[in-house]
């Protein structure tokens, strides 16, 4: 009786929470625009700066733009219309020429926009003569950088892209449709473990997790793309955050109260002042290092952030006998107090990690996927097997089921609850933040992306069972592959809608989930 109460209290907060309005969303994202990258054709990494475009609306100028050093360029337009977009041929370095393709002839484009678009135009150069040579651009990667499948368009609606030939057979269209779902459904199930978890072992329901999962990306982004003030200052604080959190696990038996929270607090004011040292340097103490490294750091901050928030936000709570209907409220405000705190330091661009861009499609029969999606679903699928194998054959793992199972006959058999309750938000927030790599790498890069991906979370964690980490695995691939499957004949702005439903439909038939259990009250 208490779990269907919670998944339909969740299911009510989600539905109002979740989904924003449309006048909303486009007022969020500040009216209509045309924007773009154009990138040097030797190096995606590299923009052509200094080429300048100009947006026609009949024959009248609305506006121009020159490309920056990274070859970003953005217009603002009135409203919704259809205008018309010239290069100026002249601006454009003389080694390159502008690329003919479907959208854009003779450096010119008619596109169309809507209210509250924020449309994306891709522009390309190349070598003068190229057209016609083998050497140039395949035509998948074309296509790739055409229809915008690195989901320049569709996260603009917060949506994860499709990418499906629309011109392949019915038959075609499933299988590519299976393969993203599995590749959607794989990210949501990395993401949604922790969340699953920490409602096992506490009955909280995390509303903050979604930011968690941007909180991730954007740790990635920012080390991947050249660290300095910003980054050094970020791995400082979370050193200071980490020192503390740790201590507390080891030493909390150790020592008495006031040596430990002396402990603690000098660990935390040293990354404070270790973090404005950084800052004040600035780009003078800069590097970089590859994605994959920029990953691993961005989950240990995220298992950081994580500690940090049951050690000395729920923990306190639960010691101070706070209900649960308010916590869940707590939890949302903290969903957007750490939003907000991410939009202040990490604005409001739309960004990508370097190097993922554009790349040649690869080709399984009928199914076509870039590089970067088969790297998704291989670490998906080692993370998902690897945590398996943690709760079913480790210590800590039993451990963690024993407390999700039955908290109090836990306590009463000497597992120390509060120390495996921070080890779960520990792995939950380091999933989470390993979660919102893995989206990043198939999406843009924003504040809001947690956010949007939060209803997938809730749907997989709900269809699987609350509370059970195998359950968000197999709801999450279920909620991934009835997400994109829905767009054989419904539009993909419908996707969140049909996971919604699966949701509703779960709660009427089997409130417990897949692989939940009943619960008997009284």
């Amino acid at each position: 009786m208490r779990t269907r109460l919670v998944t339909v209290l969740l299911a009510l907060i989600t539905a109002i929470l979740v989904i924003p309005g449309p006048a909303a969303t486009a007022d969020e994202q500040g009216g209509e625009a045309l924007h773009g990258q154009i990138r040097h054709p030797g190096d995606r990494d590299q923009g052509v700066e200094g080429i300048t475009i100009t947006v026609f609306e009949d024959e009248d100028e609305i506006g121009a733009a020159e490309t920056d050093p990274d070859g970003n360029w953005e217009v603002e337009l009135p409203g919704p219309g259809t205008y018309r977009v010239v290069v100026d041929q002249e601006s454009v370095p003389s080694e390159f020429v502008v690329r003919e393709t479907a959208i854009v002839a003779g450096g010119e484009s008619e596109v169309e926009v809507e209210a509250g678009d924020r449309r994306p135009l891709i522009i390309a150069l190349e070598a003068p003569g190229a057209a016609g040579d083998d050497s140039s651009a395949s035509p998948s990667e074309d296509a790739t950088e055409e229809s915008g499948s690195d989901g320049a368009a569709p996260a603009e609606e917060g949506e994860i892209a499709v990418g499906v030939d629309s011109s392949a057979s019915f038959g075609e269209r499933v299988l590519q449709l299976v393969a993203a779902g599995l590749l959607f459904g794989l990210v949501i199930a990395v993401s949604a473990i922790g969340l699953s978890l920490i409602f096992g072992t506490t009955k909280l329901i995390n509303f903050a997790h979604g930011d968690m999962v941007t909180f991730g990306a954007m740790a990635a982004l920012v080390f991947s793309s050249g660290a300095a003030g910003l980054g050094n200052s970020l791995l400082a604080i979370f050193a200071g955050l980490g020192a503390a959190v740790l201590a507390g696990a080891l030493l909390e038996t150790r020592l008495g109260r006031g040596a430990l929270i002396a402990i603690q607090w000098s660990a935390i004011l040293v990354g404070i002042v270790l973090a404005t040292v950084l800052g004040v340097l600035g780009d003078s103490v800069g590097w970089q290092v590859p994605l994959w490294m920029a990953a691993v750091l961005a989950v240990l901050m995220g298992a950081v952030l994580g500690g940090c928030m049951e050690r000395y936000i729920w923990r306190p709570l639960r010691g101070r006998n706070v209900a649960l209907i308010q916590m869940f409220i707590v939890s949302i405000g903290l969903a957007l107090v750490l939003r907000h705190v991410i939009l202040v330091v990490f604005g409001s661009g739309r960004s990508r990690y370097p190097g993922f861009q554009i790349q040649e499609m690869v080709n399984f029969g009928p199914i076509s996927m870039p590089p970067r999606d088969l790297v998704v679903m291989a670490v998906a699928v080692v993370v998902l097997v690897g945590v398996a194998c943690l709760l079913q054959f480790t210590r800590i793992g039993k451990a963690m089921r024993a407390v999700s199972d039955n908290r109090d006959l836990a306590e009463s058999s000497g597992i120390d609850v509060d120390r495996v309750t921070l080890y779960v938000w520990g792995l939950g927030g380091g999933l989470a933040a390993l979660g919102g790599v893995l989206y990043g790498l198939n999406q843009v890069v924003e504040y809001e992306m947690g956010f949007r991906l939060l209803l997938m979370m809730f749907a997989a964690v709900i269809l699987g069972g609350l509370g059970t980490a195998y359950g968000a695995m197999v709801g999450g691939i279920a909620v991934g592959l009835v997400a994109m499957l829905s767009t054989l004949w419904f539009p993909s702005q419908f996707m969140q809608a049909w996971a919604l439903i699966l949701m509703i439909l779960m709660l009427l038939v089997r409130p417990q989930g897949l692989l939940g259990q009943r619960e008997r009250v009284g």
